[in-house]
């Protein structure tokens, strides 16, 4: 079942903005796999464009295919016979309209056949003869990355847009599936923010169904995901995979996961940045610290999918492979409920710079941990500065039926009257709440509704 074309409406300008250039255009497009890649390239791609879809296939067999697709454009093209990559660019520089726009998808699977396709490329970008667009785009970050942006690659600095493709916002996940703004919260826990989850979901009833038998179902088509993510980007995934599993397992500082790995801290800085780079952990500090120099610092998965994955799926993979899923989705409810909490109150920060609250507009939101004025510990979810500099935002998230607002309001107030960096800053109460609207009290309350509606950016 299709889902709707949703958003991308920034990425689309950049695409029409190059592709409608004075000059052939070079773009790169790349991202995790099933972010909708394929999808915006087929959207943008106009009546006498050319798109291929590489495979795992050796080179001849590669190019032979490329020629066929080539031959719907240009009649006759796959009638010839192209011995080499450089014979069969020529051939399509001979014989295409200027202004054709060659889209090469899963261009990885191209490369790792013909280690010098990328060097052939770059003699035809640079040729004064070129008069193609030519769009490359790949699921591989890490391989994408290094074939555009390493110094040396034969690629670097030839692209006019170089654009990633993100997961989209949560705000667009009730327009998918038709769900009221708190069930497509709970999906959204589970799903993320990747369109092709969201399509898969589609098919099914409700939300657990769908979660019991893509996730949970040991022949599910997402059970072993998180394996094909780490393969498409990580020479070996064995020990992401370890990595992801422990901070979802609550080992959280870089000390406690090199302990239980039995490696010494200073091994995992690389393994950290790497997936930091590729969207599925965060690097978590308290607001107000130096990113440079805290020592504060929390590894948390970013992804709410892995989030899922690696704290119900991965602890209970025996049992799911005894084709115990009612069972797994039964005694696992507390953990979902859980994991639907956190992610609401990611959510609540992430809608911060979108809302006007207080007559203010706000900088990204941060949590905040550590010894209050009175010397006590204390936490907040949720404390921004003004853009203008002279205001300072506290915030709760509750993800509860019922959310006694005057008292979560005193508890907030006297948390911000024992925070330590206010600097004579006005102070800015907000709550987020589930679906909580008390409008005998003067505060400003977002519900799950205000947080979506912000979110569809």
């Amino acid at each position: 079942m299709r889902l709707p074309f949703l958003n991308r409406s920034r990425e689309i300008a950049k695409l029409e903005r190059a592709l409608n250039s004075s000059e052939p255009a070079f773009i790169v497009i790349y991202g995790r796999r099933r972010c909708g890649k394929s999808t915006l390239l087929q959207h943008i791609s106009r009546e006498n464009d050319i798109y291929f879809l590489a495979d795992t296939q050796e080179a001849p067999l590669q190019i032979k295919s490329l020629a066929i697709e080539i031959g719907r454009q240009i009649s006759g093209f796959d009638q010839a016979i192209y011995p080499s990559w450089n014979i069969l660019f020529k051939a399509v520089q001979n014989q295409a309209r200027p202004g054709t726009t060659l889209i090469l998808d899963e261009f990885p699977y191209l490369v790792q056949k013909s280690p010098e396709l990328p060097s052939i490329i770059q003699k035809q970008i640079d040729s004064r003869d070129n008069k193609i667009n030519l769009v490359i785009c790949g699921s591989s970050q890490r391989m994408m990355q290094g074939l555009v942006m390493d110094g040396s690659a034969p690629l670097y600095g030839r692209a006019l847009e170089i654009i990633k493709l993100r997961p989209l916002e949560a705000g667009w996940l009730p327009v998918a599936l038709n769900y009221d703004p708190i069930t497509a919260i709970e999906a959204y826990s589970i799903w993320g923010g990747i369109p092709r989850y969201w399509e898969l979901a589609k098919q099914f009833p409700d939300k657990e169904t769908a979660c019991k038998e893509l996730v949970l179902d040991r022949d599910g088509v997402l059970h072993d995901e998180p394996m094909r993510l780490l393969l498409d980007d990580m020479r070996g995934a064995g020990q992401p995979h370890s990595i992801l599993g422990l901070i979802a397992g609550g080992a959280n500082r870089i000390s406690e996961i090199a302990g239980r790995l039995g490696k010494p801290a200073t091994s995992l800085t690389r393994p950290l940045t790497n997936l930091i780079q590729l969207g599925y952990i965060k690097r978590e500090i308290p607001f107000g610290e130096n990113p440079k120099s805290s020592k504060k610092t929390l590894y948390r998965l970013k992804d709410p999918f892995l989030q899922f994955w690696y704290r119900i799926v991965m602890p209970n993979y025996s049992l799911l492979e005894q084709g115990l899923t009612d069972a797994v989705l039964a005694n696992s409810k507390q953990l979902t409920n859980s994991q639907t909490a956190e992610i609401w109150e990611e959510l609540s920060r992430k809608s911060t710079t979108q809302l006007e609250i207080n007559g203010c507009r706000w900088k990204p939101a941060s949590r905040w941990w550590g010894k209050g004025l009175d010397g006590n510990i204390m936490e907040l979810d949720l404390v921004a500065e003004s853009i203008d500099g002279q205001s300072i935002l506290f915030g709760e998230a509750k993800w509860e039926n019922k959310t006694n607002v005057q008292r979560t309001l005193n508890k907030l107030q006297k948390q911000a009257n024992n925070f330590p960096k206010i600097s004579n800053r006005k102070i800015t109460l907000a709550l987020w709440c589930k679906q909580t609207k008390d409008n005998s009290i003067n505060a400003q309350i977002f519900n799950a509704e205000d947080v979506l509606s912000a979110m569809k950016i």
